[in-house]
């Protein structure tokens, strides 16, 4: 469970880097950018997917080793 975590909380880490960037830059990557329902909310999304990916990481800190 806790690499479980792990794992989701570094995709919405990425996910929130990619849709910070791609507001402040004119590349074109991430899930929030592709997704229909954020516009005009992308940077919202994106600092949310932040915090989520640091609070998964904080969980799977507290989880004992292999369980």
């Amino acid at each position: 469970m806790r690499k479980l975590l792990e794992v989701l909380g570094f995709v919405a880490v990425l996910q929130g880097v990619a849709g910070l960037v791609t507001e402040f830059t004119d590349w074109n990557w991430g899930l929030v950018r592709r997704t229909g329902f954020f516009d005009g909310y992308e940077i919202y999304a994106s600092v949310a997917l932040l915090v989520l990916g640091i609070a998964l990481f904080a969980v799977a800190e507290s989880r004992k080793p292999g369980g």
